[in-house]
């Protein structure tokens, strides 16, 4: 028996290996004030740090679960395109960091498409994952946003995009920088056909997709303290050669500076965005909601900076 291969060494490998602890042991670090939060109260509270407020990135499962009529939805399959066209190698091979992200986050790209009920409505809903391979933009993503453009005409209901992104996707290069006309011809058709595109701006959402359909909505809403723009406060002001005022290229200083329409906190997104859709559309919400749907809708829209924009639920209907 040679002990050392098989005593010594699995021994030794065993206290190597990292510890599974399993999310529900995970403590969490908000990057603003830096306090420890509870993985599970976290994901209770849909990703929103209870004590600062700090909106951190959510899964596109659990945004699209949280956000349509009894996390009831249908994902679409998207159209497969070329994995890897220009052969790309930096410090790894392009199509070997693709299945890494795959591996990580459980999806094919950046971008996933579904479609469901947001208040009895018809929607389809697009999210942009920040997690794999930042959000970035390429053939996969932008046929992804394409189809999801197309599917909305086609079943005549307004389209929801939640956009997070750090711009195109390098490794494609000009394959990726198409897909910013491309997707601006898909946003042009779905206004032809007189349908509502809705933008949430979540943070971060920078470059090309800023620079293409993410500024092209009927409404832009945006999370609190989102960074929005096209490239970041350092570049500017290392380019520029000047101090940028406070709060630059965040949701707050867009709104303040009229680039987008309202700021809205996560847990307001649901009924602040089926209010918009029954005022576009002219639709009546469904009068019936399931217990776990938050209310609802409430007539009025007012423009704010982070406060409630829905009125209470069973005052919304009354005569």
């Amino acid at each position: 028996m040679n002990w050392i291969n098989n005593v010594v060494r699995p021994r030794i490998r065993s206290f190597l290996k990292p510890k599974d602890t399993g999310s529900e042991n995970l403590w969490v670090k908000d990057p603003e004030s830096g306090e420890m939060v509870f993985y599970r109260d976290l994901e209770a509270n849909m990703w929103v740090v209870p004590n600062s407020g700090y909106h951190m990135k959510i899964k596109a499962a659990d945004r699209l679960a949280t956000f349509l009529d009894e996390g009831q939805y249908k994902t679409m399959a998207l159209p497969s395109v070329a994995q890897d066209p220009l052969k790309f190698r930096d410090s790894k091979r392009y199509s070997d960091r693709l299945k890494e992200q795959r591996l990580k986050t459980g999806t094919e790209d950046a971008v996933t498409v579904a479609t469901g009920e947001l208040f009895g409505q018809a929607v389809t809903v697009a999210v942009q994952d920040f997690d794999f391979m930042g959000g970035s933009l390429g053939l996969a993503a932008g046929s992804a946003i394409v189809t999801g453009l197309e599917t909305a005409a086609a079943k005549k209901t307004p389209f929801i995009l939640f956009v997070s992104s750090g711009g195109a996707r390098m490794q494609e290069g000009i394959l990726s920088l198409m897909q910013m006309p491309r997707t601006t011809v898909g946003v042009l058709r779905l206004r032809e056909a007189g349908l509502p595109f809705i933008v949430v701006f979540t943070n971060p959402t920078t470059g090309g997709v800023t620079a293409s359909y993410a500024m092209l909505g009927d409404v832009h809403i945006a999370e609190p303290g989102a960074l929005i723009g096209f490239a970041g406060p350092r570049v500017i002001e290392q380019t520029i050669r000047e101090k940028l005022p406070k709060g630059f290229q965040r949701s707050e200083y867009l709104y303040e500076h009229g680039m987008i329409d309202m700021v809205v906190h996560r847990h307001n997104l649901r009924q602040t965005i089926g209010s918009v859709v029954g005022i576009l559309t002219k639709a009546q919400p469904r009068e019936e909601l399931s217990e776990s749907a938050p209310g609802r809708l409430a007539t009025p829209i007012a423009v704010s900076s982070g406060e409630d924009l829905v009125g209470e639920p069973e005052a919304a209907h009354a005569e």
